[in-house]
């Protein structure tokens, strides 16, 4: 059995009978009453953000999970289809499990997390970085790079992002899929 000595970043526990992934954790020490160990927790099949506090040496239920490779393939009424790129067996998941769905394209391979208990998936996560072509932004004044100003564009997803003057349309660029900003142009 597990005590709350092993929780660490990214674990993901059954408390209350959902999932939750430990986003934070702390142990709390004061001279007279014995350690508290707290956890900021965040819902892995529903939506809650939570924080947790156990006695120090408390029992803790983790989950395994396994990450798969997927490929995404389409968006349809049943979610967002994927396929395993080892058994070409397709699932479909809803859009709250997918980490950044408007930054999805044709064909882009993620990791699949699945609760081996019940084979279930779990969530989504897209690569951190990934290179979209820009299809819409407005032309950047010429002489106006004193400060770094930005400007939206729409990339081939569909997704605005914020980019520097000089990105035009047509052009390929970086995004971070967490924060949704812009990285960097990419040259072809």
């Amino acid at each position: 059995m597990a005590n709350t000595s092993d929780i660490s970043r990214g674990l993901i526990i059954k408390l209350d009978g959902s999932l939750y992934s430990v986003v934070e954790f702390g142990e709390n020490k004061t001279a007279r009453a014995a350690a508290k160990v707290w956890a900021k927790l965040k819902g892995v099949d529903n939506n809650r953000s939570i924080e947790k506090t156990w006695n120090s040496g408390d029992t803790i239920y983790p989950v395994r999970v396994e990450k798969k490779a997927f490929q995404f393939l389409y968006k349809d009424d049943s979610g967002y289809n994927f396929m395993d790129n080892e058994t070409f067996e397709q699932i479909a998941v809803a859009e709250n499990m997918v980490d950044a769905p408007q930054f999805l394209k044709d064909g882009q391979e993620v990791a699949v997390m699945f609760n081996t208990e019940t084979e279930q998936p779990m969530s989504v996560e897209l690569p951190d970085k990934i290179v979209l072509q820009v299809t819409y932004s407005e032309p950047g004044v010429k002489g106006d790079t004193a400060t770094r100003t930005l400007k939206p564009a729409t990339v081939e997803t569909g997704a605005t992002v914020n980019v520097p003057l000089f990105v035009n349309e047509g052009e390929l660029i970086r995004v971070n899929t967490k924060t949704g900003e812009y990285v960097e142009r990419v040259k072809e």
